[in-house]
């Protein structure tokens, strides 16, 4: 048996998805176990770059197929556009299979996204509006609509009925907005339904079922462990649990499954939204760190908060999600640059400290205290060893190992599945 989960190690956006897309290669299933279409990610594969944000990045390449679990809340309109778009590029989407207990993104569910949003004003979230939690709410208030409940018609009635008539009084009375129509949505969601539904099975029997077999499965998580719903920056996080322990209840294994945990992350830091951040750039070298990595939403194209390398928040994560593996990207962005950075610890009133706080409060008045090191000249992406790699940037990646104190499995130096330097196959840890 050999499961390995991939997990963002920052704020998202961390390249998660070209990691799982080469790990993938020797799976047999990739499953995404967590989070709905706010987790964008972007595959370059010959030369050709696809934008996915509900399936999982190892559709492209794993042996058996790629599983969305039943952790994963889940729009059909997104998800059969993102198949429909797969197919027309020659991409097999037959082995995909999806959770019957897998929740679903009704109308209702954006329009309360956007509708809290807006009355929050200044206090907001800053959320995708693509109702992630308002449908993790309903989850946990019992009253979520499943995937198995939208195949069977009457099911499906009674719930959006009773659904209907809770979110309707909510967006009039409250929001003063207009209500919904059911029989707008009862056709157009039960027809989505039944396009989806060859894919759908119990997930857990399938996954389990491989494992059992001793075959290799990747776990492939969404968004980063910063935005952790309990571990990450609240209130400013997403709505699922993004750390290993979600990847496991989001699938539907024993968390004795789990052999290694990679931590994906940046060479520098990104953020997109509000909240803290330590690291935060507003020079010109943010500046140019993000037009040269083009860091721009996949979802929403907002640009992104640009940092140097936090390794007190790498420190958090390895700690809460038992990251044993670093996946490092981006490196070849500081090729030109005179220096680079590392905050290595945090100064909170005075004094130094090596952990994240938990109040917002504190993590307001945290200055990074930052190690620098000299950067290079060279180009770097077109290296395949670490042996080829610039002194400097085998200095810069030591360093971030011995601060965060997790040894790196892959350095990449670009987006193509070939610009990956391979330090150690986890699949043979």
């Amino acid at each position: 048996m050999t499961a390995i989960a991939v997990v963002g190690s920052q704020w998202g956006d961390e390249g998660k998805g070209k990691i799982t897309d080469f790990l993938s290669k020797e799976a047999s299933y990739a499953v995404r176990s967590n989070g709905g279409n706010n987790a964008g990610h972007t595959i370059e594969i010959n030369d050709k770059s696809f934008k996915m944000r509900l399936l999982p990045s190892g559709i492209f390449a794993a042996d058996k197929g790629a599983i969305i679990g039943n952790g994963v809340v889940i729009n059909p309109e997104v998800l059969l556009a993102e198949l429909e778009n797969l197919t027309e590029n020659g991409i097999d989407t037959g082995k995909l299979r999806i959770s019957n207990r897998a929740h679903v993104i009704m109308p209702y569910h954006i329009k309360q996204d956007e509708y809290q949003e807006e009355a929050k004003g200044a206090n907001k979230i800053g959320t995708t509006k693509n109702g992630i939690g308002p449908a993790y709410m309903d989850k946990a208030s019992r009253i979520g609509i499943r995937v198995c409940d939208l195949l069977e018609k009457d099911t499906f009635a009674t719930k959006l009925s009773a659904n209907l008539k809770e979110k309707n009084a909510l967006f009039t009375q409250i929001y003063h907005k207009p209500e919904l129509n059911f029989d707008d949505i009862f056709a157009t969601y039960y027809e989505y339904g039944q396009k989806i539904k060859k894919y759908v099975t119990d997930t857990s029997v399938l996954v389990n079922q491989a494992l059992d077999q001793n075959e290799k499965v990747l776990f492939e998580g969404a968004q980063g462990i910063m935005l952790d719903l309990d571990e990450g920056t609240y209130p400013f996080v997403t709505s699922s649990n993004t750390i290993s322990g979600g990847l496991i209840s989001g699938i539907g294994v024993g968390a004795n499954r789990l052999d290694t945990v990679i931590g994906v992350c940046k060479a520098y830091t990104t953020r997109v939204g509000a909240g803290p951040f330590p690291t935060e750039l507003f020079d010109q070298t943010g500046d140019r760190i993000r037009e040269t990595a083009h860091e721009y939403g996949t979802v929403t194209g907002r640009p992104r908060r640009i940092g140097w390398f936090d390794a007190v928040a790498l420190r958090h994560a390895k700690r809460v999600a038992g990251i044993n593996a670093l996946s490092l990207n981006l490196l070849d962005i500081f090729s030109g640059f005179d220096k680079v950075k590392i905050a290595i610890a945090y100064e909170l009133d005075g004094k130094q400290i090596d952990y994240y706080p938990a109040s917002l409060k504190e993590l307001e008045r945290c200055k990074p205290v930052y190690e620098e090191l000299p950067a290079w000249q060279e180009d770097i992406t077109n290296v395949k060893t670490w042996q080829d790699l610039p002194e400097n940037a085998q200095k810069f990646l030591q360093r971030i190992t011995e601060v965060v104190g997790v040894p790196l499995v892959t350095v990449s130096v670009g987006p193509e599945r070939e610009q990956t330097i391979v330090l150690q196959n986890p699949w043979e840890k």
